[in-house]
């Protein structure tokens, strides 16, 4: 029997992926020995590992500390309407490059996520791979590496507008207008629906901070 080994995640992966799914979320303190005793490596990686977090604006400095950084009104306007226009290119270039199997893959992947209607975390970690699997089907690897700087960004949110009641269910249908814009090799369509895709779901996002702000209060 042949043994696969799978390539370990490095520091920056560990830590980068531990911001994304909310076990440090924005304001929270990172610490070398601490990170190194959590993940079973030395504090030079980690080390290394904030720096490069750091030179990417997902850590900011708080005095001698280093915190997990937050988006302020003005940023978060910023990112979502590059994630826009980035992912709605990204979703034209996918209705003319995809092949049948990614085109399979995405159909599977919307008849999967509708068990998650009512797991919100669950629903969270497929939207984030429905997203990468139309920016690999876009077959454009500058494309790609831009998207990732995005998605990095969007782990710096403390939590998911999926989260917000009736939008699961949403997500699917505006997923399935994606789809059959890409299978139909509409890339007009593919572009505007995952554009209004995103704009929804910043709705959704302001209103949460709104009211964030309202019970700070």
């Amino acid at each position: 029997m042949i043994s696969i080994r799978l390539p370990q995640k490095d520091a920056y992966e560990l830590i980068l992926e531990a911001i994304d799914t909310g076990i440090y979320k924005p304001g929270n303190r990172l610490v070398e020995s601490e990170l190194a005793e959590r993940f079973g490596v030395s504090r030079t990686p980690i080390r290394e590992a904030l720096q490069r977090l750091e030179t990417q604006s997902l850590l900011s400095r708080d005095g001698r500390s280093l915190i997990v950084a937050s988006l302020d009104h003005s940023q978060l306007s910023e990112l979502y309407v590059v994630r826009g226009a980035l992912e709605g290119l990204a979703a034209r270039l996918a209705a003319r490059h995809s092949t049948t199997e990614e085109l399979a893959v995405l159909r599977h992947m919307l008849e999967a996520d509708r068990v998650l209607v009512g797991d919100p975390d669950g629903m969270s970690r497929a939207n984030r791979r429905f997203h990468k699997q139309i920016h690999l089907a876009s077959h454009n690897r500058f494309l790609v590496q831009q998207l990732d700087l995005v998605h990095r960004s969007m782990a710096l949110l403390a939590s998911t507008s999926i989260a917000v009641e009736g939008r699961p269910l949403d997500t699917l249908i505006e997923h399935e207008r994606i789809v059959q814009a890409i299978e139909a090799g509409d890339g007009d369509a593919a572009d505007l629906a995952l554009r209004e895709h995103i704009s929804q779901a910043f709705t959704i996002r302001l209103r949460l901070d709104a009211e964030a702000v309202e019970a700070g209060h």
